[in-house]
């Protein structure tokens, strides 16, 4: 068993360091739903287990320049305290078998918030591009930050992610990119990652204190997650990963719903129709807006040569 979760522990540590999602999100389902290991447990081991595995990836962004240092700081205010103080909800809130239900249920409300999320996200790049609207990305140098927005978010993260697990990247992360469209997707995987690290270290401390903390089961995650998190963020830091992210939308709206108590053959026909419809719509609104795309291309290329043409005419006349 611990060599399987230190397997488990290795592919999302490999997601997590590509995309900046997927710790929580990804491993505290797969350690309820495949390890038979009770929510609490899973999640204050996860927790623990990030601890040392958030900073390999971390290190890798720093040394290459994509970490914005701005917004690291002012997420930080935001969601260290509010994670312990998640942690502390979920010790007052709940007991015994209780404890086992709520987490369950707001994990899977995370998960699929933050799959929505993405979508939602994707679907406007995809507009804004074929409207001509997308805005240029922005190199490597310093963007403004917007203090309070970035603080609430953080603070909505950091209050999930202690009660959860899920948030430091996948809730987070997809917040930041409505909030700061310009960034490049390295730069977005290098700061959550940086910010995840006094995040996730406060929550741990509650569950530490507060928790369920299993540290066989913590040190398997971290043999398998640290070697996958380090090359997953040196591929991370050179291209965008958009296929593990649609790949980890999936995956989250499938461990989100199985966590709310959707049956498993209802749960079993949606994702069908998922994978099956989809693509489908999805191809069709690519197609919609690229043809929106062209028509406007076309019609900016028909005002131009008819300028040029008006101009011509008088030139030909008056030669003639």
């Amino acid at each position: 068993m611990s060599i399987s979760i230190a397997l488990a522990g290795l592919i999302v540590g490999f997601v997590v360091g590509m995309t900046g999602m997927g710790g929580g999100a990804l491993m505290t389902p797969v350690l309820i739903l495949v390890f038979g290991v009770s929510a609490p447990a899973a999640v204050s081991s996860d927790l623990v287990a990030s601890v040392i595995m958030r900073p390999v990836g971390a290190a890798v962004h720093l040394r290459r320049g994509t970490v914005q240092g701005g917004l690291v700081l002012w997420l930080s205010i935001g969601s260290v305290p509010m994670a312990f103080v998640g942690v502390l909800l979920i010790k007052v809130l709940a007991h015994g078998p209780q404890v086992q239900n709520i987490v369950e249920l707001a994990l899977g409300a995370a998960l699929l918030v933050s799959a929505g999320a993405m979508v939602l996200k994707a679907l406007i790049n995809l507009r804004q591009r074929a409207r001509g609207e997308h805005l240029k990305e922005a190199d490597n140098g310093r963007v403004p930050v917007r203090r309070v927005p970035t603080l609430l978010i953080g603070a909505l993260g950091g209050l999930v992610v202690g009660m959860t697990s899920v948030g430091s990247g996948s809730l987070i992360i997809a917040c930041l990119l409505f909030l700061y469209p310009r960034l490049k997707a390295s730069q977005l995987v290098g700061t959550d990652l940086v910010q995840a690290m006094p995040l996730v270290a406060s929550a741990a401390l509650g569950h530490l204190i507060f928790g369920d903390v299993q540290f066989a089961l913590t040190t398997a995650l971290v043999i398998g997650s640290v070697p996958g998190v380090f090359l997953g963020a040196l591929v991370s830091s050179h291209a965008p990963p958009r296929l593990v992210r649609r790949a980890l939308a999936m995956v989250l709206t499938a461990s989100g719903l199985k966590l709310v108590g959707v049956p498993a053959l209802a749960l079993g026909i949606v994702l069908v129709a998922v994978l099956i419809v989809g693509p489908l719509v999805w191809s069709l609104v690519r197609r919609a807006d690229g043809f929106a795309s062209w028509a406007r291309d076309r019609q900016a290329e028909a005002h131009g040569l008819g300028g040029d043409g008006g101009a011509a005419a008088p030139q030909a006349a008056s030669g003639g």
